[in-house]
């Protein structure tokens, strides 16, 4: 005991001369905590208008104002490795899968929305889960700070626990998603994805540093940090403002990324990406006010000589103004606001009922989707819900306009109007599956529940379902076109015209058929060759002028409806307008009569042909190529047998021409001789096209060309005297002559291109000759010689004296051009 006396004693002196000196201290340190309190912590007022808008106290927001400004991890968070696969899939995303950065923001929305998707569907069966006020409130708020260079997405969610934060943000295998689908997978809605899924990490595209805050229902707020460097904290959140129920991500961004800080970049993002999410968005933007303030004094004094005059002038008024003038006086000036600005206020219409949307919504939509601001309405459009295997909602309009390049590089570019969302969340506007080429020049978008919403969009191409979706859009599409066309009254047939034209309601209809085939018309034919599937249905879409139509499109049911009795065949022509076809010789027969005659004028109604073989078992025909059949004539066989000698005569004479055969005609009238092609070879117009191919290929074509027969008119009085000659004299020179130049003619007016033009015009020329009783031996007057003078080089005088002549301007004139 005594030898632990003495320390002691020492210990308790040393404490009572320290007493003293502390005392002092905490006595100081009060009376200066009581100098900082004499204003007391205040509750700072709302920023904006918007009455939820945050609220914190001043120790909340310097707390928060140093995790903004953090960008080192949390000493006292708990630290975490990233699962290899997670740092694979971020190397995978920032390098080559996401090189579009502009897509981060599309995916915290989407995730955004997926969590308030969550929480809406739990209130479903408890909605206590919604808490009241402002958590009450499902949006999403975008706030950003140019200074701190952050960038901030706040939802008022589900939010996730510490365990999800671990979960969902670190690993893959165990997502937000399939941990929601696995919990209510006895009920409900399954299709809703999860808090957060792997198009998350695409946020290190522009961003070196992230916190996600988020708070749950069932325990704290936490706070998730990362910089993507293989490891990822977490720890309790005692510097940021309660967020009551939630997450809210802020990104730090890069040098490189300041574009994200303005806010007309985050209002495009948003417009181009996220549109139409279902809830609402919100951006705290700036805004310019008119304010009133005190004026100053000059401006005052000067109010007041200007008050005094005028009072000095109207002795008599009122003493209701004089209390006004009394008043102080102020001026207007600008000042910047802030204010909660709602950037997706267009409807989505297509999650109504058709019923309920208006045409005036209808074409707002329209310009929206199309980014078009003009007057003109779409032509038509389609809203329809499709229901079985695959659920989704669409609407597909035809504009008004087709686009100057359409056509262009038709087959070498992948260029749609349609646009993919799944659950109200924009995917891509580049799915060639969705819709076929030839339909292509349609708008409208896709809203799928059946696709799935995660971060290989690519491999949404792949998905069956989009088979199932592409069959019905097409159905749908062809309905909405077919239904445009019986709208129309300058499409219905004459005997129904009478009672539409009574009535006079469809006016603002009637031409809008003929309207979208000017348009689009090259787009149906495209489908006819492209999609055997649909080839009837698109078949019934054709439009065209003919003989016997006044310039005014018809379509094949109405041809059918004018057919004669016995025609069994469609009749048609191809050519490179229609002026040219109205004077062919080979409708010569068809108009005496007055059998209908179609015309193709489009180069690609050739190819359109190859495919088009029949419609309702009516077979088509090309009027210039050989099987056309007019009935028979009694006299048929007696012709073929009295011009038998001329025919073979002149097949034989044609040898070196290639000539099939020579036959006698029955589709002529007035023309001696025309030049047809077998059924199933290239016609003129064809060899035509294919011969202004850049590169065609002449030896390859050879062998696509048809066989060419001569047909000649029996009752044309050129054929019957060639035939007394032959008869007379087979040898004459003359006659095979003459019968080579009518060869000629034939085939140039039948469409052909003459094989040597320069033997042609020697042949015309020897027919004037004959014309003109001039001797075949007659030769050109040669033209004398005449010698050239040597031309003089001008002397170095001679040149002083032209320039001379030229004024000094011109000079300068002449020397600035050179």
């Amino acid at each position: 005991m005594r030898k632990w006396t003495l320390p002691s004693l020492l210990f308790l002196l040393c404490l009572l001369f320290l007493l003293p000196d502390h005392g002092r201290k905490l006595h100081a340190n009060a009376e200066s905590d009581a100098d900082e309190l004499v204003d007391p912590p205040k509750v700072e007022e709302k920023l904006g208008a918007v009455p939820h808008g945050l609220s914190t106290d001043s120790d909340v927001v310097k707390r928060e104002a140093e995790s903004m400004t953090r960008k080192n991890l949390r000493s006292n968070a708990e630290k975490f490795e990233f699962q290899a696969e997670v740092s694979r899939l971020m190397d995978i995303l920032i390098n080559s899968l996401y090189s579009n950065k502009d897509i981060f923001l599309r995916e915290l929305i989407s995730n955004a929305s997926d969590a308030l998707d969550k929480i809406r569907f739990l209130s479903l069966t408890d909605k206590e889960v919604l808490g009241e006020g402002d958590d009450a409130k499902l949006e999403i708020q975008i706030k950003l700070d140019k200074e701190k260079k952050i960038l901030s997405i706040r939802d008022r969610g589900v939010g996730m626990t510490k365990e999800d934060l671990i979960k969902n943000l670190g690993t893959i295998a165990k997502s937000g998603t399939s941990a929601f689908v696995e919990k209510m997978q006895t009920g409900g809605d399954l299709n809703l994805i999860g808090q957060f899924g792997v198009g998350f990490y695409s946020v290190y595209l522009v961003a070196d540093y992230v916190e996600v805050i988020s708070k749950h229902n069932d325990d704290k707020q936490y706070v998730w940090e990362s910089k993507a460097d293989g490891a990822f904290a977490i720890s309790e959140d005692t510097y940021n403002e309660p967020l009551g129920r939630g997450t809210e991500i802020r990104l730090h961004l890069r040098e490189e990324a300041g574009e994200y800080l303005e806010e007309s970049k985050l209002k495009e993002l948003v417009k181009k990406y996220s549109e139409f999410i279902n809830f609402p968005i919100y951006l705290w933007a700036t805004k310019e006010v008119d304010v009133e303030v005190p004026a100053d004094e000059d401006d005052s004094s000067d109010d007041e000589e200007k008050q005094s005059t005028e009072g000095e002038e109207k002795e008599d008024e009122d003493t209701d103004k004089e209390e006004d003038e009394d008043k102080p006086k102020t001026k207007t000036v600008k000042e910047t606001t802030y204010e909660w600005e709602r950037l997706n206020d267009v409807k989505a219409i297509w999650l109504r009922s058709p019923k309920e949307v208006t045409e005036e919504e209808y074409t707002k939509f329209y310009h929206s989707l199309a980014k078009d601001f003009g007057d003109e309405k779409p032509m038509a459009w389609s809203h329809f819900n499709a229901e079985g295997d695959v659920e989704f909602k669409a609407v597909l309009f035809v504009p008004p306009k087709a686009p100057a390049d359409l056509y262009e590089s038709y087959y070498n570019t992948n260029k749609s109007n349609l646009k993919l969302y799944v659950r109200r969340v924009f995917i891509s506007d580049e799915f060639d599956e969705l819709l076929p080429k030839y339909l292509s020049f349609l708008l409208g978008l896709v809203d799928s529940d059946t696709l799935p919403l995660n971060v290989s969009r690519e491999m949404l191409q792949q998905h069956g379902s989009l088979k199932t979706i592409k069959k019905k859009l097409i159905r749908k599409a062809l309905d909405m076109i077919r239904k445009l066309a019986e709208e129309d009254p300058d499409e219905i047939h004459d005997k129904e015209k009478k009672e539409v034209e009574e009535s006079k309601e469809n006016d603002e209809k009637r031409g809008q058929y003929a309207k979208f085939w000017n348009e689009f018309g090259k787009s149906i034919k495209l489908g006819i060759i492209e999609d055997a599937a649909n080839r009837n249905r698109l078949a019934k879409l054709l439009r065209f002028e003919t003989t016997t139509s006044d310039g005014k499109l018809t379509s094949l049911d109405q041809y059918i409806s004018r057919m004669k009795s016995g025609q069994k065949d469609i009749f048609y022509i191809t050519g490179s307008s229609k002026e040219q076809l109205e004077k062919s010789p080979f409708l010569e027969r068809l108009k005496k009569k007055n059998l209908e005659v179609i015309f193709f004028t489009d180069p690609v109604d050739e190819y359109l042909m190859q495919y088009l073989m029949d419609y309702e078992d009516k077979k088509f025909q090309n009027v210039s190529k050989e099987g056309l059949k007019l009935g028979k004539d009694s006299k048929d066989k007696e012709l073929k047998e009295s011009f038998k000698e001329l025919t073979k005569w002149w097949k034989e004479a044609l040898v070196s021409d290639n000539v099939d055969d020579v036959k006698i005609s029955n589709r002529l009238a007035d023309t001696p001789c025309v030049v047809v092609t077998s059924k199933y070879g290239w016609s003129a117009n064809m060899e035509r096209i294919m011969q202004s191919q850049t590169l065609s290929d002449a030896s390859k074509q050879a062998y696509m060309r048809g066989k060419r027969v001569l047909e000649i008119n029996a009752r044309h009085p050129i054929i019957k005297e060639l035939r007394e000659r032959v008869v007379k004299n087979p040898e004459d020179a003359s006659v095979k002559t003459t019968a080579q130049l009518m060869y000629q003619t034939a085939l140039m007016e039948s469409g052909f291109m003459l094989p040597d033009p320069k033997d042609f015009a020697s042949r015309i020329y020897d027919s004037v000759k004959a014309s003109l009783s001039i001797s075949p031996d007659a030769s050109v007057e040669e033209e004398d010689e005449v010698e050239e003078a040597p031309e003089v080089e001008n002397t170095g005088s001679e040149k002083e004296e032209t320039d001379s002549t030229l004024t000094e301007e011109e000079q300068e004139d002449i020397k600035d051009e050179l």
